[in-house]
């Protein structure tokens, strides 16, 4: 029997533009819309099962979106082109200037999503991988997989498993599929490989500033608490003792490449003033900054 879906959807400002097509299958339902949102436009969605919207034009500096009724610039981030909701999430979204756009809105049965992965990932992972929330700007290959499910919903000219592939395509590429050696790191609660590389790209990409344990957070997909436990279990450090480390590591680099002053250096590394550098310098390295670069250079 086709899965038809349930949703809950509210908005303002928000009108279609065309006649709004879709088709179900077996384990998901597939929806295309275009449409137009005024600036200022609201809406709010939620559904009971996992959702994938993904957008065929860039709507990043159109549209914001969070998962609280507040979408001001604090509180919000841009939508990007392709995000994966888990079952059950709240979005709140809110245009800041008047857009059109189109859209394919996949809504998938959770067992039947369960059924496909669990043989390929195993039964915990495939339960962790659909609890995460993904949001994905540069969408790449997944555009055309796009585009061909669409197709499909306007003219269906194959046998409905292609398109029930097409949308397993879509997700697989959309979210993360641990490999082996994060299957065990799962089990033990820690982050994976791939977690934390992406947690030092962005420390990385940020010069070395500190970054709240939210950003860290939200960059692999967790909540707040759960990142903080899987991080210090991870690496034996909380989000702020493991920054705090590899800053004085870009501080010690800074003091001994470069001519600049204690000032400089504590403000480029995100540090309030000095005399904080200096206090943080000296829990890790036993000295201040001035007497060990004086220790270093006398050697």
């Amino acid at each position: 029997m086709p899965f038809l879906h349930a949703m809950t959807c509210r908005t303002e400002g928000i009108h279609s533009t065309a006649p709004v097509r879709w088709r179900a299958f077996d384990g998901m339902c597939a929806v295309f819309w275009e449409a137009h949102g005024d600036a200022g436009a609201t809406g709010y969605y939620t559904s009971p099962d996992p959702r994938i919207i993904l957008f065929f034009n860039d709507v990043s500096g159109h549209i914001r979106m969070g998962e609280g009724k507040r979408t001001q610039a604090e509180a919000s981030r841009p939508m990007l082109r392709a995000v994966f909701a888990p079952a059950g999430t709240p979005m709140w979204t809110r245009f800041t200037s008047a857009h059109d756009f189109s859209h394919l809105d996949l809504h998938l049965e959770r067992s039947w999503l369960i059924e496909r992965l669990t043989p390929l990932i195993g039964a915990e992972e495939t339960l962790s991988v659909l609890s995460h929330p993904v949001e994905v700007q540069d969408i790449g290959a997944l555009a055309a997989i796009g585009e061909a499910l669409r197709d499909e919903v306007f003219a269906p000219s194959r046998h409905p498993v292609f398109a029930e592939n097409l949308a397993l395509t879509l997700l697989t590429g959309l979210v993360e599929l641990p490999e082996q050696e994060d299957r065990q790191v799962l089990h033990a609660g820690g982050l994976t490989p791939a977690q934390m590389r992406r947690i030092r790209q962005l420390f990385e990409a940020e010069g070395g500033a500190r970054i709240s344990n939210a950003t860290l957070a939200d960059a692999v997909g967790l909540s707040p608490n759960w990142f903080s436990q899987a991080f210090k279990k991870t690496t034996g450090k909380t989000p702020v003792q493991w920054q705090q480390e590899h800053r004085i590591g870009r501080v010690k680099e800074a003091l001994l490449i470069e001519d600049c002053s204690l000032t400089e250096v504590a403000s480029r590394f995100g540090f309030s003033d000095q005399a904080h550098l200096t206090r943080v310098f000296r829990q890790h390295e036993g000295t201040t900054p001035a007497a060990w670069l004086r220790d270093l250079r006398a050697r």
